[in-house]
C-alpha cells in the first residue's frame, strides 16, 4: 500500500472540505410553505425562492406542496414551516382570532410581502345549465382546495347569500379530474390576476365551463357581513364574453411567525423586490410594485425586518402595521 500517496489524497480531501464546508454550513435552510403543484401560485413560488437564493446567497429556500394559506398558517404555528404563503383575509383572522380561528389564535404571525390581487372565480360546467349562484344550492360543489383561503371564503360569502352546496373536499389537481368527470358541478378558483388559471384552462380543453357573477347586491349584502372579505370588480372582457362583474378577490403574499429573525425577514424583503423578474416570469400577475401592494392593502403587523427594508426605501409604514417588538 502506498502510504504517502493516501496521506496526499487526505490532506487534498480536507483541505476540499475546509474550502466548501463552512461556506455551506453557513447557509441558513428555509422551508417555504406554498400551495399544490397544480395552481399557477405553486410555479411563483418556485420563482420566488429562485429569486431569493440568487440574491440571497445566505439562504437556502426549499418550496414545500401544501394545502395553501390555512394549511401554511397551521404548519407555521406548529414551527414546520419557517414561512408561508397566504392570504391577507386569513392572516388577519389569525392575529385577531376571529371566525375559523377563534379557537386556535395566531396573534404572532407577521406579513413580509403580497405579490398579487387576483379574482377569485366560482366555475361551473356550461352542460349543468347553472346560470345563477342560488342554482348551487344542493349541488356537489367544491368551494377551493382543501384548508386554502379560497375554501374559507367562498363558504363565507355564499353563506351570506344563503347558499349551502353539498360540499366536495379536495386538492386542485382532483377538483380537475371531478369536473372532467362530471362528479361536480363546478369549484372556486383563484385566477392568474383577473384571467382564469391554469387548473381551469385545462378543464375548457375538455368541458366548456361559465364564470358566475356576483351582482352589486351581493357583493353588499356579503361585504356587510363580513366587511374584512376583499372584492374587486373584475373588467369588462377578462372572461371570455362576460362584462364587468363584481367577485371576490384573493390577495396573496408571504408571512411569518415574528420568530423568524428580523435579518432573514428583511433579506426576503429585499429579494422578492430586487429579484421581481424571476416571480414575473412565472406568475403574470405578479404586481409590479410589492412594497406598494404591501403597504396598501395589508390589514395586519408587518415583520420588524420587512418594516426595516421598506423604511430604508424611504417609505411610509402606516401606522397599524407596525407590531410592539417594531416600535
Amino acid at each position: 500500500m502506498n502510504w504517502r500517496a493516501l496521506a496526499t489524497a487526505c490532506l487534498a480531501l480536507a483541505l476540499a472540505l475546509s474550502a466548501t464546508g463552512p461556506a455551506e454550513a453557513q447557509k441558513k435552510r428555509l422551508a417555504m410553505g406554498c400551495t399544490q403543484t397544480a395552481s399557477s401560485h405553486y410555479a411563483y413560488c418556485v420563482g420566488a425562492a429562485k429569486a431569493i437564493n440568487l440574491l440571497a446567497p445566505d439562504l437556502d429556500v426549499s418550496v414545500v406542496e401544501t394545502g395553501a394559506t390555512v394549511d401554511n398558517m397551521k404548519r407555521m404555528q406548529k414551527g414546520a414551516l419557517d414561512f408561508g404563503l397566504v392570504t391577507i383575509e386569513q392572516v388577519y383572522l389569525g392575529w385577531k382570532g376571529e371566525e375559523n380561528w377563534k379557537d386556535t389564535a395566531f396573534p404572532d404571525i407577521r406579513m413580509i410581502w403580497l405579490y398579487t390581487a387576483s379574482a377569485s372565480y366560482v366555475i361551473v360546467r356550461e352542460e349543468t345549465g347553472i346560470k345563477s349562484l342560488q342554482e348551487i344550492t344542493g349541488k356537489k360543489f367544491n368551494p377551493g382546495i382543501r384548508g386554502s383561503a379560497t375554501e374559507k371564503m367562498t363558504e363565507t360569502v355564499l353563506g351570506d347569500l344563503g347558499i349551502k352546496a353539498e360540499w366536495q373536499r379536495m386538492g386542485t389537481s382532483d377538483a380537475v379530474d371531478a369536473m372532467k368527470d362530471k362528479r361536480i358541478v363546478g369549484y372556486a378558483k383563484t385566477g392568474n390576476g383577473f384571467a382564469l388559471d391554469a387548473s381551469t384552462m385545462d378543464i375548457a380543453t375538455q368541458t366548456p365551463v361559465r364564470v358566475l357573477p356576483f351582482t352589486e347586491a351581493e357583493m353588499k349584502k356579503s361585504k356587510a357581513a363580513h366587511p374584512y372579505v376583499p372584492w374587486i370588480k373584475v373588467p369588462a372582457g377578462s372572461v371570455k364574453g362576460m362584462g364587468e362583474f363584481w367577485t371576490t378577490a384573493i390577495i396573496v403574499g408571504f408571512a411569518a411567525p415574528k420568530s423568524l429573525p428580523a435579518d432573514i425577514a428583511y433579506k426576503l424583503a429585499r429579494a422578492v423586490t430586487e429579484g421581481l423578474e424571476h416571480q414575473k416570469a412565472a406568475l403574470k400577475g405578479t404586481t409590479d410594485d410589492i412594497p406598494r401592494l404591501t403597504l396598501e392593502t395589508t390589514m395586519s403587523p408587518l415583520h420588524a425586518g420587512a418594516i426595516k427594508y421598506y423604511r430604508e426605501k424611504g417609505l411610509k409604514v402606516p401606522d397599524h402595521l407596525i407590531p410592539a417588538e417594531a416600535k
